[in-house]
């Protein structure tokens, strides 16, 4: 979204009497981009549904307190980010995994999913995503497949360059022996 077309939008949210369609506006133009950013972490359609559900409640009940220090986008990437991560702690404490297979119930679930409609390849790369430590994975979903800029990155996770650099080459080398493994 151009600078200018987000700065109206914002004005709009700020206003009453405009609010609502303006959030509505919101809605239509970021679903689909949470939608995925928090799919690659979850991925189950169904618990990203009810995430991204989530992030638009909590935008919502705390529209007023957006002050437009950050691009909206960015802001409403946070709260998904956020409700993503408390989502996957919860998962982990509640499921018993399997010692040897860390990311055992995970990839079935992918497997399951009637949604994912994904060849072996990208079920491949999946599994080898699903290896890696929540943040790393986040890390790596925002650049590989958001191809999120570092700087971007780092105001939405508040860490430096250098560690989303590190941590970013550390993901993809554990993705490619996790790869080289198998094949």
């Amino acid at each position: 979204m151009k600078a200018n077309d987000e700065a109206a939008l914002i004005k709009q949210l700020q206003c009453p009497e405009t609010q609502h369609k303006a959030f509505e506006q919101v809605v239509r133009q970021y679903s689909e981009q949470l939608y995925w950013q928090i799919r690659r972490m979850v991925l189950s359609h169904e618990d990203t549904n009810d995430l991204l559900q989530n992030t638009f409640i909590k935008a919502w009940s705390n529209i007023d307190s957006f002050r437009g220090d950050a691009r909206l986008s960015t802001w409403l990437y946070r709260i998904a980010l956020n409700e993503t991560l408390t989502f996957l702690a919860h998962e982990k404490n509640v499921q018993t995994l399997d010692i040897d297979s860390p990311e055992g119930s995970i990839a079935d679930k992918l497997e399951g999913d009637t949604w994912f409609d994904g060849d072996d390849a990208q079920k491949l790369l999946q599994e080898a995503i699903l290896t890696l430590p929540d943040k790393q994975r986040l890390v790596f979903n925002l650049k590989y497949f958001e191809e999120m800029k570092y700087e971007e990155m780092s105001k939405l996770l508040d860490t430096s360059v250098g560690a989303l650099k590190a941590s970013y080459h550390l993901a993809v080398t554990k993705i490619s022996k996790f790869l080289e493994d198998y094949l």
